[in-house]
C-alpha cells in the first residue's frame, strides 16, 4: 500500500479508504448497504491486512448508526488508525440541527466523538455548503476544534470552486486553521471536478479525497451496453440518485475501454477505474466502499496495479469532460502560459496539438 502527503499537511494516508456509507442500513441509507458489527469487523480486518489506515465515515450516515459501528469495531486498534468524519447535515428535527453554524458544528462534533468512543477525530470534513452562515463563524467554530485537540486536520467536501476559495480565504486572513483537502465525487464518469476543484487544489495544496470512484458502481464493468447485471446498479434502479448519468453512451464507451485495458492486466474493470483515478493531479486517496466482501478484495487489489501511459491516455480520451467557457478559450489564446493548475484539466486536450 502507498502512503500519500495529504495536501501540504504532514499527515499521511494510505491511498485507499475504506468507506462506511454501507455500515447500519438504517432509513434511505438501506438502498446502499446495511453491513452489520460483524460484517464490519471483516471490511475492516481486511483493509488493516492490505495496509489501509483511514476509514471514513459521516455523522449523517444511517443517523450516527455507521459512526457506533466504526467506533465498535475498531476498539483496541484506534491509535494505528486515522478517522474522518463529517458535519454539516440534518440530525434532528430541531431548527439548530443542520448547517454549519458554531452550535452546529461544536455539538455535532461531541456528538460523533461519542458514537466513535473517541477523543479526537483526524479529519475532520464540513460536508456541504451552508450559504446562510458567515464563512467567519464556520471557520472560528473548526479553529476552536483544532485548538482543543478534538481536530486535527480539516477538510471539505461538496464545495463548488468559488465557496471553497473563499473559505480558505476567510481562514488566511483571520489567522484560523484552513482546510488540508477536500472530498469530492470523481470518476471516469464524471470529470466535473477537473473544472475548478482539481485545479484549485494544485494551486492551494490540498488534497483530494475521492467518494464514490466507481461512481455507484456504473464503472465496475458489471453494466454494459449490450447487456443488464444481474441486479441493476442502484442509479438505474432508482433506489439512490448519486451520481446522476447524464450521457449514458459516453458512459458505455467508457467501460468498453476499461474492458480492454482490464484484460490486458487480467484485473478488474474496477480495479482499472480506481487505477486511473490514483493516477490524477492532487489524488490522495479513494474512498471505497463495498456491500460484499468479495467487492471490497477486488477494490483493494487497485493499489498494486500500474498503467501504462498509452492506457491512461485511452481512458482519458474517452471521458475527458467537453470545456466549458472559459476553458476552451483560455486552451485557445492562453496556451502560452499555462501553470501546473491549468494543466490538470487543458494538458489532455493540448496533447497532439
Amino acid at each position: 500500500m502507498e502512503y500519500r502527503q495529504l495536501g501540504r499537511s504532514g499527515l499521511r494516508v494510505s491511498a485507499l479508504t475504506l468507506g462506511t456509507m454501507t455500515f447500519g442500513g438504517r432509513g434511505g441509507f438501506s438502498a446502499v448497504g446495511a453491513t452489520d458489527v460483524d460484517g464490519a469487523r471483516r471490511q475492516v480486518d481486511m483493509c488493516v491486512d492490505a495496509g489501509v489506515n483511514l476509514i471514513d465515515t459521516a455523522d449523517v450516515y444511517s443517523g450516527g448508526l455507521a459512526e457506533e459501528i466504526t467506533g465498535e469495531v475498531i476498539k483496541g486498534r484506534r491509535d494505528s488508525l486515522l478517522l474522518s468524519t463529517k458535519v454539516r447535515m440534518t440530525m434532528g428535527d430541531g431548527p439548530n440541527d443542520a448547517g454549519l453554524s458554531r452550535h452546529h458544528i461544536i455539538s455535532g462534533c461531541e456528538a460523533s466523538l461519542r458514537r466513535l468512543g473517541t477523543d479526537h477525530i483526524d479529519i475532520y470534513h464540513v460536508h456541504e455548503w451552508d450559504g446562510q452562515t458567515r464563512l467567519e463563524e464556520t471557520m472560528s467554530a473548526l479553529d476552536s476544534l483544532v485548538a482543543a485537540g478534538k481536530v486535527r486536520y480539516l477538510a471539505a467536501s461538496n464545495y463548488a470552486g468559488w465557496q471553497l476559495m473563499k473559505a480558505l480565504s476567510v481562514a488566511d486572513a483571520c489567522g484560523y486553521e484552513r482546510f488540508a483537502a477536500q472530498q469530492v465525487y470523481y470518476s471516469l464518469e464524471s470529470r466535473d471536478a477537473e473544472y475548478e476543484l482539481v485545479p484549485l487544489s494544485v494551486d492551494q495544496g490540498l488534497g483530494i479525497l475521492v467518494w464514490s470512484p466507481l461512481a455507484g458502481g456504473l464503472v465496475s464493468g458489471k453494466y454494459r451496453r449490450d447487456a443488464s447485471p444481474s441486479g441493476q446498479t442502484r442509479q438505474l434502479s432508482g433506489e439512490w440518485n448519486e451520481p446522476p448519468v447524464r450521457d449514458r453512451e459516453k458512459l458505455y464507451d467508457t467501460i468498453e475501454v476499461l474492458v480492454d485495458v482490464a484484460s490486458a492486466h487480467q484485473a478488474s474493470p474496477a480495479q482499472v477505474a480506481l487505477a486511473w483515478l490514483l493516477g490524477r493531479p492532487a489524488v490522495t486517496s479513494l474512498i471505497i466502499g463495498a456491500r460484499t466482501e468479495e467487492q471490497l478484495r477486488d477494490n483493494l487489489g487497485a493499489a498494486d496495479l500500474t498503467l501504462s501511459a498509452d492506457e491512461r491516455d485511452a481512458l482519458d480520451k474517452v471521458s475527458a469532460p467537453d470545456l466549458v467557457y472559459p476553458h476552451w478559450h483560455q486552451l485557445a489564446t492562453a496556451r502560452d502560459r499555462l501553470g501546473p493548475a491549468d494543466r490538470a484539466l487543458l494538458a489532455q486536450h493540448l496533447r497532439g496539438q
